[in-house]
């Protein structure tokens, strides 16, 4: 779940460089851009925190899935998480190591399928646990039940909140049949979002509470995502105090599957400005869109941070970013500037590996970014350039 508050801002890139070796490279703007340097970073601190608690970390694909990233983090990361039977896939054929997948509800089709791909299969309800608990454990798989701890510690949109009332998500515990406990291996909760360690701390004491008497039953305990766990003011050590005395108390293998900490401030997207109108205002319009290359802007929303950029009026020019679709709201937000803008004027957006190209679309016939990759050197590689059949091929 992409947010606001948290949003720390990178090292800066610099624009025209990074023009120029896209162009030498065959391809322009709008291309969102992976930093190798930033994302070994990330995955550093997350390798320290499994090795000092012994608890294995998952990608959770959801928030990012860009598997040509997969033979970098598989060095580091113990499996994915998948959402589902194509996640689950892509996990288990380009990543390898543990596949874990949850889903609020199987499709009866597809089950079988998911079983060829995934070691863990995490379920939503008492209901689904019966359903399809046995044939997974026929077919040698963990087994796994998502509980609901009813402790919402998140501000902002309920939206986003799996403890919020009424949520699908996770069985409460009057919900919770001590019957179901044969038919499995573990228990997985997921409430966070953006969160610190305090907010698992609450979490972890509100699931002790209503489960705890079945914790000495299970093998493993699935602490979710959420964790914003590589962000600068994030208690790392709070985070391995939890883990270490959960694994002491209970003897049980835990499992973090953070999406946001993997790739946290390691990716942008880089944007051109194709011209700037006024009323009452300026407005810069990019060859990027809120609406189709960063949902999240306008789902959650949230005010992404643009390399160089201040506050509205804190700089000497201020403009609202805008992109191209004909959706009155494919607006990104205000900045300031120190110069004015001009046409051909690069803007980077940053943190832009998160929930961008797992949701992004082409509403409007609006072409895709290309997904470019630095090395520590800062040489630029293409990854990936979309272009009309992309677009074409999800109609018909």
């Amino acid at each position: 779940m992409a947010g606001a508050k948290n949003r720390a801002q990178a090292a800066p890139l610099e624009g025209e460089n990074l023009l120029k070796q896209a162009a030498a490279s065959g391809f322009s703007t709008p291309f969102y851009l992976m930093d190798e340097a930033r994302l070994r970073k990330n995955l550093e601190l997350l390798q320290k925190v499994s090795q000092d608690t012994g608890c294995k970390i998952l990608l959770a694909q959801k928030a990012f899935s860009l598997f040509a990233c997969y033979p970098l983090l598989r060095e580091y990361l113990a499996g994915t998480a998948a959402s589902g039977l194509y996640e689950a896939r892509l996990g288990a054929e380009e990543f390898g190591k543990e596949t874990h997948v949850f889903s609020p509800a199987y499709r009866p089709e597809e089950f079988d399928q998911i079983l060829s791909y995934a070691d863990h299969v995490v379920f939503n309800s008492p209901a689904q646990v019966r359903a399809f608990a046995p044939a997974a454990r026929a077919a040698g798989k963990a087994t796994g039940l998502r509980i609901n701890p009813e402790c919402s510690t998140q501000e902002g949109h309920a939206i986003y909140d799996p403890c919020a009332p009424g949520s699908r998500l996770g069985t409460p515990r009057a919900n919770f049949n001590p019957e179901l406990l044969p038919l499995l291996d573990g228990l997985h909760f997921h409430t966070l979002c953006e969160q610190n360690a305090d907010a698992l701390e609450t979490t972890v004491a509100a699931v002790e509470e209503k489960f705890g008497e079945f914790l000495p039953q299970m093998r493993w305990l699935n602490l979710g995502g959420g964790h914003h766990i590589t962000r600068a003011d994030y208690d790392v050590a709070l985070l391995e105090r939890i883990l270490l005395r959960l694994r002491g108390t209970y003897g049980l293998q835990l499992y973090l599957e953070p999406g946001e900490a993997v790739v946290l401030n390691a990716g942008f997207l880089v944007s051109r400005v194709l011209e700037v109108v006024h009323n009452g205002m300026d407005i810069a319009i990019l060859d990027t869109s809120a609406a189709c290359h960063m949902p999240d802007v306008l789902e959650m929303p949230y005010r992404p941070p643009v390399q160089g950029s201040g506050q509205p009026g804190e700089k000497a020019h201020t403009y609202r970013l805008a992109g191209p679709t004909c959706l009155a709201g494919d607006v990104i937000g205000d900045y300031s500037f120190d110069q004015p803008l001009q046409k051909g004027d690069t803007v980077i957006f940053e943190d832009m590996a998160l929930y961008t190209m797992v949701k992004n679309n082409t509403f409007n016939g609006m072409p895709l970014p290309s997904i470019a990759w630095r090395d520590p050197d800062g040489k630029l590689r293409l990854i990936k350039e979309f272009g009309y059949e992309d677009f074409k091929g999800r109609l018909s």
